[in-house]
């Protein structure tokens, strides 16, 4: 594994929708690559992150597909090894395997699997899976024995063999400084989770513990970040108010649990967490969007029309991030004008710009330092 030295320019990134059937990837992941977009995320909500994957791989020629991200606990890293090498195999080199932990409810009463150490065991099964891509590549024997997977066997006969490529990158994501820290002690890159996308959370748990993990691990610098804010956007104001009541139920949602609240509380919005939180809690689904109205929403989430987000973006995440994501415009009439916006947007400056992005005086100098709005 080697340490992570950041792109000039700004990876690009756009989430799979997840209500999109599978008869429709090809014509969506043709869009994103179409848009200018470097990376598909595909997510794990409805379907199958890596069988959507190989869709997406296959109807795509240039940018990288990258699950963000396929649940970890409910597969044996040997399961999700075979997948991804075949991927990588497939892909020729643009496939990324992206993995966490979800929480404790999804994981126990979704997928009836047991919840324990979940920071231990994203450390092991990452662990696993190095250890299995390293015997796949070099036909060693495959020894790994951790807190709470252990793999001694694998026949000639079951190995898959070498790549052309590299082995796929590995990604995790998360909330909590724990996770963060497994992420700089053994990934390659860090996917931030919508609800914590916040320049705050990075500067005071997402980058500090990166590089505390990085530091224990003995590497020279951090994963990658990749920062997936769910920015609000559109090509005029009337877009930019359809855009942000569309994306106002998903939100809504996502911090109706009470694992992603960190980011509200911060921000002084505990009271919106736990109104989200009991509103979830007895199934009132419909009714969780008019909680976020519009001044909670620019408190939380950046937003600005094609003109202004630029600006906007480059404010809150200039110099702290290597990569953003945000989603597709509503309107495909706007494809046009939304492919210039990406254009400027990869002209923000990464983390190469502006020296190490966990430094506290780097980030004590951002012109944005102590802001709590990123609109």
């Amino acid at each position: 594994m080697t340490p992570h030295v950041p792109a000039a320019r700004m990876e690009l990134a756009t989430t799979l929708p997840p209500t999109t059937a599978l008869r429709e990837v090809p014509a969506v992941v043709a869009r994103i690559e179409r848009l200018g977009f470097d990376t598909v995320h595909v997510p794990e909500t409805t379907h199958d992150s890596l069988a959507v994957a190989l869709l997406a791989a296959e109807h795509t020629s240039r940018i990288t597909v990258r699950t963000s991200m396929t649940l970890a606990f409910p597969r044996s890293p040997m399961v999700t090894a075979y997948a991804a090498w075949d991927l990588a195999r497939f892909s020729e080199g643009r496939f990324q395997l992206g993995l966490a932990t979800q929480v404790r409810g999804n994981i126990v009463d979704r997928f009836s699997v047991p919840w324990d150490r979940p920071a231990q065991h994203l450390r092991d099964y990452l662990a696993s899976i190095r250890a299995i891509f390293a015997a796949f590549a070099t036909g060693a024997p495959l020894r790994h024995e951790g807190s709470h997977y252990r793999f001694t066997r694998l026949q000639p006969y079951f190995n898959p063999g070498p790549l052309s490529t590299a082995a796929p990158a590995l990604y995790t994501g998360g909330v909590n400084r724990r996770v963060c820290e497994v992420a700089g002690e053994l990934a390659d890159g860090f996917v931030t989770h919508a609800t914590n996308s916040h320049p705050s959370h990075l500067r005071t748990v997402v980058l500090p513990g990166l590089r505390a993990g990085a530091q224990r691990a003995g590497r020279a610098g951090i994963p990658r970040v990749v920062v997936v804010s769910k920015s609000i956007t559109g090509r005029t104001q009337a877009a930019l108010a359809a855009s942000r009541d569309s994306a106002r139920q998903e939100l809504a949602f996502l911090f109706s649990t009470p694992a992603y609240r960190t980011t509200l509380d911060r921000l002084g919005l505990g009271g919106v967490g736990e109104r989200l939180a009991g509103m979830a809690a007895s199934g009132r689904w419909t009714g969780l969007a008019g909680t976020l109205d519009d001044e909670t929403l620019a408190m939380l989430i950046p937003h600005g029309t094609y003109a202004e987000l630029p600006d906007v973006l480059g404010r809150a995440y200039g110099g702290l991030t290597d990569g953003l994501g945000l989603g597709l415009p509503l309107d495909p009439d706007d494809d046009e004008d939304f492919g210039a916006l990406l254009e400027r947007l990869r002209l923000i400056p990464t983390s190469t710009a502006t020296g190490d992005p966990a430094d506290e005086t780097t980030s004590a100098a951002r012109s944005d330092a102590g802001s709590e709005t990123v609109s």
